[in-house]
């Protein structure tokens, strides 16, 4: 197990670059005691209230400055990657800004809401989320410009995962974490002979390593003034077979992950990290992302894994869709009629859903990506299975509200 991220939250319109120098020195400090005691982390990101919040969207120039300073003085007081949060569905204009803010940094993750409680599903922040995904595709070789975006419906702030992440700035100061686990559940599955023991083990390990990294925590939040928020135990892979949760789905008895039976093993395993007796914050789900797991990549090569599979498993444990190659060529309104349906979904299960989708320039559907990444493994090219939507759900000037099933 390692700790994926420690990401830190901070509110830029009453903290300035003094600030992220102090909150640098003690995510450094965390990060050396997490360490020492055996904990490897990997990342220490920085994370924004929305950006639509801290700026006046009508200043263009100054927003896209703003967003480049932030990163420069992030990234020199050690934080690795930087969060701005999602334009929002109340300012409209905020979408606009993400392609040039993607295009003009390196290091900076943002996202675009398409649905939350007070909107419900907004088909203007549909239809401009899928145009930024086409967009963002021709920015960096490979489509690497949607790494940085993902599309969020009903998503809260807090959260460690990026791109999702962003700051409730009625909140203190503070932190949450990121684990990468998909090792110890495979290790768990690997041996168990009941599901009862396979439960039962994996909670033990999970709950023994959040209370001994809490009591790392300990020491240090009595010399700082930070609230940690909780731990987000997504489980989340690594490009390698021993750390791949569609091993550890298929060690559970599913030959092929995409096969029956692979719904009720993510739900097992969901439903087992609902049990966690841990400070929760985030998605706390299965988190199955196709290009970083390395039988998930297998599986789309063989032809048993499609993006109907990975929705279908979102209702009962994930966190979305997540590296989703698609065609370079790929249609903006096949994109959003996925969205469409991400959004729909996380309203109607009252749970939060991303969507990161990669259009890959120059390759089709049933083409193989060819990545030289570490954090990647090749997989193949997936078909978004839609013809064009049409009436009602094509475009609607009013917001669409699915309540959840009572």
């Amino acid at each position: 197990m390692k700790i994926r991220s420690i990401t830190f939250f901070y509110n830029p319109l009453i903290q300035d670059g003094d600030f992220i120098r102090k909150l640098g020195e003690i995510a450094h400090s965390i990060k050396t005691s997490c360490q020492l005691n055996g904990f490897e982390v990997q990342s220490l990101r920085l994370s924004t209230q929305p950006f639509p919040k801290i700026m006046g969207v009508s200043k263009y120039n100054q927003t896209i400055d703003w967003v480049i300073d932030l990163e420069k003085v992030a990234s020199a007081n050690g934080f690795t990657y930087l969060s701005i949060g999602p334009a929002l569905i109340n300012h409209p204009e905020s979408y606009h800004f993400i392609p040039e803010i993607l295009q003009q940094t390196k290091n900076v993750f943002t996202s675009g809401m398409i649905a939350d409680q007070d909107h419900g599903i907004n088909f203007f922040a549909l239809e401009a989320c899928s145009k930024i995904i086409l967009q963002a595709a021709g920015f960096e070789p490979n489509g690497f410009g949607n790494l940085r975006f993902s599309a969020l419906a009903n998503v809260k702030p807090l959260g460690p995962f990026f791109p999702g992440s962003y700051f409730d700035e009625s909140k203190p100061t503070g932190f949450s974490i990121a684990i990468e686990a998909a090792d110890e559940v495979l290790s768990v599955f690997r041996i168990a002979t009941s599901f009862s023991e396979a439960r039962e083990n994996l909670l033990n390990i999970l709950q023994e390593k959040a209370h001994q990294i809490e009591s790392i925590l300990s020491e240090n939040l009595q010399n700082f003034h930070l609230e940690f928020f909780g731990f987000d135990f997504s489980v989340a892979p690594f490009p390698e077979d021993s750390c791949s949760l569609g091993n550890a789905l298929e060690t559970l008895g599913v030959s092929s992950l995409g096969d029956h039976g692979s719904l009720a093993a993510a739900a097992f395993l969901a439903e087992t990290l609902d049990r966690g007796n841990w400070k929760k914050i985030g998605f706390n789900g299965l988190m199955l992302p196709l290009l970083e797991d390395s039988i998930l990549a297998k599986r789309s090569i063989s032809g048993t894994l499609k993006i109907k599979d990975l929705l279908l498993y979102s209702a009962v444990c994930g966190t979305g869709l997540d590296t989703i190659p698609i065609s370079g060529d790929v249609q903006a309104s096949a994109v959003q009629s996925l969205l469409l349906d991400i959004a729909a979904l996380s309203s109607r299960l009252r749970k939060p859903l991303t969507a990161r989708l990669m259009p890959i320039p120059g390759k089709k559907s049933g083409d193989l990506t060819d990545f030289d990444f570490e954090f990647f493994k090749n997989g193949r090219i997936l078909d978004i299975e839609t013809s064009p939507l049409s009436n009602l759900l094509a475009y609607s000037n009013e917001n669409l509200t699915i309540n959840p099933r009572k």
